[in-house]
């Protein structure tokens, strides 16, 4: 398989096993950002590892997809992530006011803030690992 075609089928990977991971199991989860494993994580740690395995791991290739994959799944795990604990006090908080104050007002917001978005360090591990060993896998046996 191609670069690419190893890192979207590591994508599809964590994403259909995300439909067994979050609880209710639903297939909607196919298609949500978050969750367990990190399907940013898988897709670029496998393009990292085809990379390093096709061209070298000390190419200036690999360098670049190193550096990449380093800053999506930091972003995964940091910015991502707070923005989902963020959304989840802020629909508590409308909840509240919706509750107490504002009973015959209009409704603050339409629907919940999405809270499920970023991953925690062991989504992201796991996410990393998954693609580690498609792409091996790929690299060995395919």
């Amino acid at each position: 398989m191609s670069l690419l075609e190893v890192s979207l089928f590591s994508l599809f990977a964590a994403q259909f096993l995300k439909i067994f991971f979050i609880r209710p199991m639903n297939f909607y989860t196919f298609f949500t950002s978050g969750g367990m494993p990190s399907s940013h994580s898988s897709f670029v740690s496998s393009l990292a590892i085809t990379v390093g395995l096709k061209y070298g791991f000390s190419s200036d290739l690999f360098a670049i997809v190193t550096v990449f994959s380093l800053i999506v799944t930091y972003d995964a795990s940091g910015v991502r992530r707070a923005v989902g604990q963020q959304a989840n006090v802020l629909n508590n908080l409308i909840k509240h006011l919706e509750d107490k104050s504002f009973a015959n007002d209009k409704q603050l917001i339409k629907e919940d803030l999405k809270e499920l978005i970023g991953h925690t360090p062991f989504e992201v591990f796991a996410g990393v690992l998954l693609g580690a060993i498609i792409a091996l896998v790929n690299w060995y046996y395919i």
